[in-house]
């Protein structure tokens, strides 16, 4: 019997600790690591000149806009008025107006007009803002307190380079972050779920051979390798995974023989039971003939949501498609498959996890360094990036 006690208490202790890994609202440990970096937030194409729409990331709903002139800004979600959704406004100029009185507010989140009020008071009026950027097709956001770090860490060579184009996508799952981060340093799932279902050029080009993986510390992250025996050639695998949550790996093209993309995938919170899944190829150029194909098959994808298909998906139907839709499916089906939050405490972790366990650890790290005030690891870009296939 106290036996028993002291098992729970051990495992409930556990589960709590666990959790904090997990939440990522601004009063939560994890949640201040996390607004320590920049993040991507929606994609370029999905915001027009002279519109608004409601976004949330890290827990907090945002009203994020672009001006008439093209410029990009994120201010809060509510008019400091009567708390109606911005974004259900209008903009004008490089501002946006609240529909319900005709309160007016400029890029950092300064009232600039309240039509119905006396002129001059408006001054005293201001909600949240942050920063933006726009890269490669992403917009991306600092939400954290002071100036925010050099737009760096995030950054990929082969995105800024010639004979490149770029491919980017998005997709909001219903499960929390850390699961779908953790599962991009699990080489190992790429020999089973990625056969699941049908067998995409993905499947086919990565043999089901269970690999060895390493995983090393560096300066912007972690750096894992995946090794397949195949006879007397080996295919090695390098991610460069990129703290807190984007991995850089390289993946085959549509076509067989057409060269292998090379892609960053960032696992955002939204909140602590929903992800955003954004994605940027950099895609060699070919021919004019094989770059549309490609390009016409993304456009085709674009707005495919694993999430939409949710039944069929675990009623083992997955779509017939040689790529983007069925990778996503099959990873779909595995997260979400762990619950809305994934049950850490409950795990039987193995030597193939060391990647996950690495990552836990240093999150851990992180988070102490939060709670007693030391410095945190100054992340930075690696100097020289990691070859991601040999």
């Amino acid at each position: 019997m106290n036996m028993e006690k002291i098992d729970g208490k051990t495992s409930q202790k556990q589960a709590e600790r666990m959790k904090r890994l997990t939440e990522t609202a601004g009063d939560t440990t994890m949640g201040k690591v996390l607004r320590q970096f920049w993040h991507p937030i929606a994609l370029s194409k999905s915001v027009a000149a002279g519109t608004a729409k409601r976004v949330r990331l890290l827990s907090e709903d945002l009203t994020l806009y672009r001006g008439q002139g093209g410029n990009v800004h994120l201010v809060g979600a509510r008019c400091a008025h009567r708390g109606t959704l911005l974004h259900t406004g209008w903009i004008e100029g490089d501002q946006v107006r609240c529909m319900y009185h005709g309160w007016k507010y400029d890029g950092s989140g300064q009232c600039t007009e309240r039509p119905a009020e006396r002129p001059g008071t408006e001054g005293s009026v201001r909600i949240g803002a942050y920063p933006v950027r726009e890269y490669c097709g992403v917009i991306f956001t600092y939400m954290g307190e002071g100036a925010p770090p050099d737009f760096d860490l995030v950054r990929r060579s082969s995105c800024e380079q010639e004979g490149v184009f770029l491919l980017q996508r998005k997709e909001i799952w219903p499960c929390n972050w850390l699961q779908v981060a953790e599962n991009s340093l699990d080489a190992v799932h790429v020999s089973f779920a990625h056969q699941m279902g049908k067998v995409g050029a993905f499947g086919q080009a990565i043999p089901a051979e269970v690999p060895e993986v390493s995983y090393e510390e560096t300066s912007a992250g972690i750096c894992q390798t995946a090794i397949r025996r195949l006879g007397e050639k080996n295919q090695v695998r390098v991610s460069d995974w990129t703290f807190p949550y984007g991995n850089t790996v390289v993946i085959p093209s549509v076509k067989a023989g057409d060269p292998w993309m090379e892609v960053t995938n960032w696992m955002v919170p939204v909140d602590d039971e929903h992800t955003i899944r954004i994605s940027l190829r950099a895609a060699p150029s070919t021919s004019p003939e094989a770059d549309e194909a490609l390009k016409r098959y993304f456009d085709e994808c674009d707005d495919y949501n694993s999430a939409d298909h949710h039944d069929e998906l675990f009623a083992g139907h997955y779509p017939d498609d040689p790529l983007v839709r069925l990778t996503s499916a099959q990873d779909y089906v595995a997260l979400i498959g762990q619950g809305t939050i994934a049950d850490r405490a409950s795990e039987c972790l193995g030597a193939s996890d060391r990647g996950i366990s690495m990552l836990r650890k240093i999150l851990w790290r992180e988070m102490d360094a939060v709670e007693t005030g030391k410095p945190p690891k100054q992340w930075r870009r690696l100097d020289k990036p990691s070859q991601l296939m040999g």
